[in-house]
């Protein structure tokens, strides 16, 4: 799989960890942001990553800042994104399987580098249970269309 992976300067050590692993799962990375923990605002290192997923040009893109939430933000102003912040093997699973989330969003100060591993594996690796799940993404569309999310039929 082509993996996007970025952060700002506080996920910068957690990125080269999450890199080698993700390379020792057979995984292809492409690396954005901050490097050896130089100063990067996290809307640059979440927009690279997001373009690169809503291209196709990534599978999945994973992104790291303090909580999460910031890369999140400006990840999703990207058309086609669905970032999700993330923070325990569940929460992955159901961010796939729910919501077909194509960027999980990490926090750097709130999770160990085993946590994120496992939360990066099931991520990856759970696909979107469609269904009734499907419906609401095309409403999810709907409105990134600017159209009202009620006028998506079932």
């Amino acid at each position: 799989m082509n993996v996007a992976i970025g952060a700002d300067h506080r996920g910068s050590d957690i990125t080269d960890r999450l890199t080698q692993f993700l390379g020792e799962q057979g995984h292809t990375v492409s690396r954005h942001g901050s490097v050896d923990g130089e100063p990067c605002d996290y809307p640059e290192a979440a927009f690279k990553v997001a373009s690169e997923v809503a291209s196709g040009k990534a599978d999945r893109g994973v992104l790291v800042c303090g909580t999460g939430i910031g890369m999140s933000i400006a990840a999703n102003k990207v058309a086609g994104v669905r970032a999700a912040v993330v923070h325990d093997e569940l929460t992955a699973h159901l961010s796939r399987g729910h919501n077909d989330a194509n960027i999980v969003c990490l926090s750097a100060d709130l999770l160990g580098d085993r946590a994120m591993e496992k939360i990066v594996e099931v991520f990856l690796n759970d696909e979107f249970e469609g269904g009734r799940h499907a419906r609401r993404i095309s409403k999810i569309n709907a409105i990134e269309a600017g159209a009202e999310p009620s006028s998506v039929e079932a």
